[in-house]
């Protein structure tokens, strides 16, 4: 079968060729649709993050997949069921109380290992196996677009660990400032005005970007009751100020300042969810006392956040559900698989989120 992966001497991505996989008891194979590309990949492409499986010289790409059961073996899928696969795995050593509770995404680093990320190999591939326990179904006319369903899962969990970080008094958030207006920023901003579960309902939604305005990335928020507002006139440090402080911020850039800025910008007992992973160094000069003042007279609160389980992809299909499918085509370009890989890892000015297309679903 055909796969997409880098090697440890050539990092351009390049179709391989691969046994097809056997399912093991307690796994299904699976046929897969289409993966994303999202900066992790990018991360990856570049060295920048993640490791090779053991002992293997190539990675096989992509952790944002969606396919359909081929053989459910001896689980109780149903073949032709469409699924959206988890990403952590237990590591060689086997798992450990954090898989054993179902809650791998709060494992250390060491207790895991990732599809198509660091220490095992994606799903950027014709078939895959997985355990039918990391298997979400999902309604069949997500097959388009289940794909999201992991970048979503990682907004639903943010605003699940937002909620649990305020939950010792009553907490009745109505504004909301997402930094970012790339695909994990875009898809923070469908939950919270047209597909929320775990967050809620939210009055007021800002989106925080350096883009121009007819960039492709703004002119998609027209579809929603959100706000554009440019850093560029507006930097975050001053967003209160200019605009309203916000009751929840949603760091989708990676961009270090933030994490400390995002407390300027909220409201007090308001809370920052941090999910970008800065690249390289940052080093800069920042008000100690102001920043730990501020958030202890103000009852401020930060969480990090990284990863998710099913749970969260349960979730994330719901909030799929609801979005506009107008919004989820304007946000994604397919690309063909094999017929030039490196090409859907090309950067551009008009394209939001890559898709990419291993086959097409066919209903059952």
């Amino acid at each position: 079968m055909h796969a997409i992966a880098v090697g440890r001497d050539d990092r351009t991505p390049r179709v391989v060729e691969r046994d097809p996989p056997t399912p093991a008891s307690g796994e299904a194979l699976v046929r897969v649709l289409r993966v994303g590309v999202d900066g992790t990949d990018h991360a990856v492409i570049a060295g920048d993050h993640g490791g090779f499986p053991e002992g293997a010289d190539e990675l096989v790409l992509g952790h944002e997949a969606v396919g359909v059961v081929v053989d459910a073996n001896d689980t109780d899928l149903d073949e032709g069921a469409v699924v959206a696969p988890t990403v952590r795995r237990p590591p060689a050593g086997g798992p450990n109380p954090y898989f054993d509770r179902g809650e791998p995404d709060m494992a250390p680093p060491g207790g895991y290992v990732e599809r198509g990320i660091d220490g095992a190999d994606g799903y950027m591939a014709e078939y895959v196996t997985s355990p039918a326990a990391d298997l979400v179904e999902l309604p069949d006319d997500l097959a388009d677009y289940g794909f999201l369903v992991e970048p979503v899962s990682v907004v639903e969990k943010a605003f699940e660990l937002a909620a649990a970080a305020r939950s010792s008094f009553r907490w009745e958030p109505d504004t909301a400032l997402v930094l970012g207006n790339g695909p994990l920023g875009l898809l923070a901003v469908a939950a919270l005005t047209d597909g929320a579960t775990t967050a809620g309902h939210y009055d007021t939604v800002y989106c925080l970007g350096q883009r121009d305005p007819d960039h492709p990335s703004v002119r998609v928020l027209d579809r929603f009751d959100a706000a554009y507002v440019d850093a560029r006139d507006t930097p975050l440090a001053a967003f209160a100020d200019a605009y309203e402080p916000a009751d929840l911020v949603v760091e989708a850039t990676g961009h270090p300042p933030h994490a400390v800025e995002s407390l300027d910008a909220l409201a007090p007992n308001g809370v920052a969810a941090l999910l970008g992973v800065p690249e390289g160094t940052h080093e800069e000069s920042v008000p100690l006392a102001h920043v730990h003042r501020d958030a202890v007279l103000s009852n401020k609160a930060v969480v990090g956040s990284v990863n998710s389980n099913a749970r969260h992809f349960r979730a994330a299909a719901d909030a799929l559900a609801d979005m506009d499918t107008d919004f989820l085509d304007a946000l994604t370009t397919v690309a063909p698989a094999f017929d030039d890989p490196a090409a859907a890892f090309r950067e551009d000015e008009t394209t939001i989120k890559t898709a990419v297309e291993l086959a097409t679903y066919e209903e059952r």
